[in-house]
């Protein structure tokens, strides 16, 4: 008879384990579609958060949550990605579950809405995909009914891994930042810094990105793989897209650039980091090579800013202060819209942004233009390196590797 230690061996998940998209596409875009029905009930019965935040998903021990909502009745919408289940529970303690395994969209569709309607919950919901290739009506979807239970474990336990990356990152700065969580419009997994910028958006933008683009954006973020990247990734964008971008050094030396809608993201193939030495530093990595801070002197060159243990943490090829590395979402999904930020001034985030967050090496910094005062300090508050710039010079373009 196994010991209690061969069990606990036997049952451990190893960090970053495969998931290769080909495996369980078809159960993925079952799932995605289960994601969106349960999502726009969120979405109908959260109290607005700005950007959207209300709207997400949140992990849980065993799956993913709506958490509370609601208003005659408060209730939660639970999926477990271990025994295979959606549960519908009221905070008076009543619940009502079923299976997922076999179902297709239009089956799920009608047994959520015949449980919500047994705890006497009404919802109101647009009941077709969002932002997918088909537009088959929930109700009537019978063509998507994969679901494989090993994958869909699989999904969840990356999820879940690579969500404590993100916290961790986002754990280093003390900006405006999002919670990590994970949107069912793309299916992504993000967390997102903000400066206190707001943009000008052009006037055919839409309510939904109104809100979610509504000021300067930096975010890191996970998805499983789509059309245009055909397997898991790490991805960065910066929005507004600042002029030079591409121009940053990403880290590690396997993350690259790619074309995404009309801009730039940085990815970083999550085969390559499951691969190295270390798969949870590499991921750290990428997520905040970017946003080391950079000081700016009088005349537009870039210095290196020191943190107490003596290391740079900039180096003179970075070209923006307020770039690319956290998560995006929902409505503020995995990639801003195609266009969205054509018409931005050039170099917009290098020299216009207010932004403030927290690096490796314990360093914070404060940055803001066109008075262009620059300070960092760590976390105790002592100043470790600053410099000060005329208004007339900060509209220099950044220096560039």
């Amino acid at each position: 008879m196994p010991s209690a230690g061969d069990v606990e061996s036997a049952r451990k998940v190893p960090l970053f384990p495969p998931l290769p998209l080909s495996e369980w596409a078809e159960s993925k875009e079952t799932l995605h579609r289960f994601a969106q029905i349960v999502g726009k009930i969120r979405l109908d019965q959260s109290t607005p958060r700005n950007h959207w935040w209300n709207v997400p998903f949140h992990l849980t021990g065993r799956g993913i949550t709506t958490r509370p909502m609601g208003t005659d009745t408060v209730f939660t919408i639970d999926f477990d990605f271990v025994d295979h289940r959606l549960e519908v529970s009221t905070l008076s303690g009543d619940r009502v579950s079923f299976g997922l395994p076999g179902l297709s969209v239009a089956a799920f569709f009608h047994r959520l809405l015949s449980a919500l309607g047994s705890l006497d919950i009404a919802v109101s919901i647009r009941p077709v995909p969002f932002d997918l290739p088909d537009t088959i009506a929930f109700a009537k979807d019978s063509t998507h009914h994969s679901y494989d239970p090993f994958w869909v474990t699989r999904y969840w336990q990356v999820l879940s891994q690579v969500a404590l990356v993100l916290e961790e990152f986002a754990g280093r700065s003390y900006a405006k930042t999002s919670p990590v969580h994970h949107f069912w419009h793309t299916f992504d997994l993000a967390v997102t810094r903000f400066s206190d910028r707001r943009v000008p958006l052009p006037e055919t933008a839409d309510p939904v990105t109104r809100e979610a683009y509504s000021h300067e954006v930096i975010s890191a973020g996970f998805w499983f793989g789509d059309d245009q990247v055909a397997e898991p990734a790490f991805y960065s964008y910066t929005a507004p897209e600042p002029a030079g971008l591409t121009d940053q050094r990403l880290s590690p030396k396997q993350a690259r650039w790619i074309d995404s809608r009309g801009a730039h993201m940085a990815l970083l193939r999550y085969d390559d980091a499951r691969s190295a030495a270390d798969p949870r530093v590499a991921a750290l990595e990428f997520s905040r090579a970017l946003t080391a801070p950079v000081q700016r002197s009088p005349v537009g060159t870039l210095r290196r800013c020191v943190a107490p243990t003596g290391r740079a943490q900039a180096d003179q090829n970075s070209t923006s202060a307020f770039s690319s590395v956290c998560p995006a979402g929902l409505l503020q999904c995995g990639r801003p819209p195609a266009g969205l930020y054509a018409a931005a001034t050039p170099n917009k985030a290098a020299i216009g942004a207010t932004a403030s967050g927290v690096s490796a090496g314990a360093v914070t910094r404060s940055i803001s233009w066109p008075s262009v005062t620059v300070t960092s300090q760590d976390t105790n508050g002592q100043q470790i390196c600053s410099a000060a710039a005329s208004s007339a010079s900060s509209s220099a373009t950044p220096a560039r590797g």
